[in-house]
C-alpha cells in the first residue's frame, strides 16, 4: 500500500472565495481554542473531548456537525503527530488558514468539480482537472484532504492511496548506481555503461545568493527583514522540492520497469559535512538529500521499480577497476579520482556512482544467496 499528496489547483470566484475564507479562518480559531483545552488537559482521547467540547464548538464558532469533529480529529493529529517525533508536551497553534476535509462527507469529486460543504452551505467548484485524471481509474481511495490557502491561490492537497506490487529481486533487469552532491545534484550509472550527469552549479549559485541576502537581513532585525526572511525561505524550499521532482521524474521515466535504483544512505550527511569549508556549509549540509531519496522511492514504486539505499563507506574512495581502496585517490578540489594503484581516472561523482551501481549488484546477490 502506498500513500501521494495529489496537489490540485482549485478555481473560486470572488464570492466562493469570501465564503472559503471565513470557513477556514473560523476551522482555524476552533482548532486553536480546542488546543488550549488539549494542552491544560493533555486529553487527547476522542470520545471524551467530544462529550466535553463537541456543543461549544457547534455554538462558539458555528460549526456544522461534521466540522465539528473533523476539528478534533485535526487537533488530536497534531499533538499525537508531534509526541510520535519526539517534542515536548507544549501548545501548539495553527497559524495558517486550513480546513481538513472528510472524504464522501465534506468533500466530494468528480471529473468535472468539486464539492465542498462550508458554513454556508456545499459550494461546487472548478479545479485543474489534468493533475486528478489519473486517479479516477477506480483503484485509487480518495483519503481526508486538506484545504489550503497561500499565495493568493486555494489548493486541495488529497492523500491518494493505492495497492502496488514490490519489485521483486528476481526480476531485476536493470541496476542505476544515483550519486547526489552539490555540483552535480545527481550523477548516475547504469547496467548499460552511460553516465548522466545533472548539473548543479544554478541551484548552488543561487542558494549562494540567498545565503548572502540572508546574512544582510538577519543583521537589520527588523519586523519587515524577518518578514522578508520568512519569504526567502519559503521560496528556496519550493525551488528546491521543485529540482528534486524534475530530476527524480526524469530517472523514473528514463529507465524501464523492473530497475533498481542504487542510493547512499545519506541520514548522517549533515555530520559528515561538518568539515566542509564554512563558504560551502549552507549549500552543502541544507540540500535535501532525503527529500530526494522520498520522492524517487514513491514513484519508482508506481513505476515498478525499487530504491534501495546502501553503506555509503569507501564510495568515494574505491576504484572501480581494480577495487583499490585509499583516501588519496579522490581528490575533492578538482572533483578528480585517480587510483593510486592502476591510474584509471575520472570525475569523483561518475566514481561514486559506479560503485553504488556495483554494490546494487552484490545487494542483489547477496539477497538471491539467502533466499
Amino acid at each position: 500500500m502506498s500513500t501521494i499528496t495529489a496537489k490540485i489547483q482549485i478555481y473560486v470566484s470572488d464570492n466562493q472565495t469570501e465564503s472559503l475564507k471565513a470557513t477556514t479562518n473560523t476551522y482555524r480559531k476552533a482548532c486553536n481554542w480546542l488546543s488550549k483545552h488539549v494542552f491544560e488537559t493533555k486529553n487527547l482521547n476522542q470520545v471524551s473531548l467530544n462529550d466535553l467540547h463537541y456543543t461549544d464548538l457547534r455554538n462558539q464558532f458555528g460549526l456544522k456537525s461534521q466540522m465539528a469533529q473533523s476539528v478534533m480529529k485535526t487537533v488530536v493529529a497534531r499533538y499525537k503527530s508531534a509526541k510520535s517525533n519526539g517534542h515536548d508536551w507544549s501548545l501548539i497553534n495553527f497559524k495558517l488558514p486550513e480546513y481538513d476535509l472528510v472524504w464522501n462527507r465534506d468533500y466530494s469529486l468528480t471529473q468535472n468539480q468539486f464539492s465542498v460543504n462550508t458554513l454556508d452551505g456545499r459550494i461546487k467548484l472548478k479545479y485543474e482537472r489534468k493533475a486528478m485524471k489519473k486517479y479516477f481509474n477506480g483503484t485509487w481511495k480518495f483519503g481526508t484532504a486538506k484545504l489550503i490557502h497561500k499565495h493568493q491561490k486555494w489548493f486541495l492537497h488529497i492523500p491518494m492511496t493505492k495497492e502496488f506490487t514490490e519489485l521483486d529481486y528476481s526480476n531485476v533487469n536493470h541496476i542505476v548506481g544515483v550519486d547526489l552532491g552539490i555540483n552535480f545534484l545527481a550523477t548516475t550509472y547504469d547496467s548499460q555503461g552511460k553516465t548522466t550527469f545533472y548539473d548543479g552549479r544554478v541551484v548552488k549559485h543561487k542558494r549562494g545568493k540567498s545565503k548572502a541576502t540572508r546574512k544582510q537581513l538577519q543583521i537589520r532585525q527588523t519586523p519587515s527583514a524577518r518578514k522578508k526572511l520568512k519569504q526567502i525561505g519559503s521560496r528556496e524550499n519550493r525551488y528546491v522540492t521543485d529540482v528534486n521532482h524534475q530530476i527524480t521524474k526524469a530517472l523514473i521515466d528514463k529507465y524501464p520497469k523492473g530497475t533498481l535504483f542504487v542510493l547512499e544512505d545519506l541520514t548522517g550527511v549533515r555530520s559528515a559535512t561538518e568539515k566542509v569549508r564554512v563558504n560551502y556549509r549552507y549549500v552543502s549540509v541544507s540540500w535535501t538529500f532525503y527529500q530526494f531519496r522520498q520522492m524517487l522511492e514513491y514513484k519508482a514504486k508506481m513505476n515498478g521499480q525499487k530504491v534501495i539505499v546502501v553503506d555509503p563507506k569507501y564510495t568515494s574512495q574505491t576504484c572501480p577497476k581494480c577495487g583499490h581502496v585509499e583516501k588519496a585517490n579522490r581528490n575533492k578540489k578538482i572533483h578528480t579520482f585517480c587510483c593510486k594503484n592502476c591510474q584509471y581516472t575520472s570525475n569523483d561523482d561518475r566514481i561514486g556512482a559506479m560503485n553504488l551501481h556495483r554494490k546494487g549488484i552484490e545487494h542483489i546477490g547477496a539477497v538471491t544467496i539467502e533466499v
